[in-house]
């Protein structure tokens, strides 16, 4: 006897919704049932997109049964307060990356699923690539031995219209910042997944191409718990946009991933062999030039959670990490000196 699919509401109707309804189409064991949208036009054009039914009142949405895992799409400054009703309503919660803004914000919206006894999971696709997933075995496995230092680089362009196109991009509210906390925040929860907690950053922002409240360049110097180092540089005016790279340095070796492919292995003992498969893209200079088949391993991940009675992948407390450390950043560079992370 199959089990019975569970059903996925999205709430946000943008871009990024399309990879999340691709990738709840594509899983077997998860079908989309409803989408809400800000307004009652938007709501309109959203069933005839979706196939599905469409609000623009989240209380009328939530009151659908069948309804059991919300996958949360809007803005990064607008994630919280879905969160929280989705959380009081019983429903199961993927959310799009950063998990929020702010720490406290963060903070609230991981405690309301707490308290409501709901599975939190949050988007970090990359997570799933081959390369990265066999970087990770690696040093898992202690073949880099002690590791010494990591850099992520996501020294990325995007074209004006990007952010002059939407009302919330780059500003602090809506956007939370610009190139580290909306681009740069996927390679440095691997650099986070790979190295530990950091305990102390020093950084700098500066915005010098684009017109926009949040940076567009961005350098940072990272203490780890275990006392290794290392660097993040990232930015959305670097034209005409670079592959992100992902270095990771120990006492046997290092390995080097660009857009999620290994291009380096230099590990002592080990020839490793390289994966091929390019799945899941690079978004250098487009958002929207990844696909949805790493979005899907994480809604069947999701799925599989809330059957299990087990954490989701990427939990709230794991991507609070790299929310903790971007803004980290952005407070040495506006303080002007190294910040202990809390």
């Amino acid at each position: 006897m199959s089990k019975k699919k569970l059903g996925f509401g999205i709430i946000g109707t943008g871009a990024i919704a399309g990879l999340h309804a691709a990738a709840i189409n594509a899983c077997d064991d998860a079908e989309l049932v409803a989408v809400c949208s800000s307004t009652q036009e938007r709501a309109t054009e959203a069933a005839k997109k979706f196939g599905v039914p469409a609000d623009h009142e989240l209380d009328k949405f939530f009151q659908r049964k069948e309804i059991d895992i919300v996958a949360i799409c809007t803005h990064s400054g607008n994630h919280l307060e879905p969160a929280i009703a989705a959380a009081k309503a019983g429903k199961h919660i993927l959310l799009e990356k950063p998990i929020e803004v702010s720490v406290a914000r963060a903070d609230e919206l991981i405690q309301a699923c707490k308290s409501a006894g709901v599975k939190l999971g949050v988007i970090f696709q990359n997570r799933l690539k081959p390369g990265y997933l066999q970087l990770k075995e690696a040093v898992n496995q202690g073949l880099l031995g002690k590791l010494l230092m990591g850099t992520a680089a996501i020294n990325w362009y995007r074209d004006p219209s990007y952010y002059s196109s939407s009302s919330w991009k780059g500003t602090l509210v809506g956007d939370g910042g610009a190139a580290l906390i909306n681009q740069g925040v996927h390679t440095i929860d691997l650099l986070l997944d790979i190295m530990g907690e950091a305990r102390a950053v020093y950084g700098q922002v500066r915005t010098m191409v684009h017109d926009i409240e949040g940076e567009d360049v961005g350098a940072a110097l990272i203490n780890f718990k275990s006392g290794a180092l290392g660097t993040i540089t990232g930015g959305t005016a670097l034209y005409p946009g670079n592959p992100e790279r992902l270095e990771i340095y120990g006492e046997k070796g290092n390995v080097i991933l660009e857009a999620g492919k290994i291009v380096t292995w230099n590990v002592s003992g080990s020839t490793g062999d390289l994966p091929t498969s390019e799945v899941g893209g690079s978004g250098a200079s487009d958002p929207m030039a990844i696909d949805y088949r790493l979005h899907l391993g994480q809604v069947q991940d999701m799925v599989d959670a809330v059957r299990d009675n087990r954490e989701p992948m990427v939990t709230g407390e794991d991507a609070r990490q790299s929310l903790a450390l971007i803004l980290g950043i952005y407070q040495s560079s506006r303080e002007g000196k190294q910040i202990v992370l809390k």
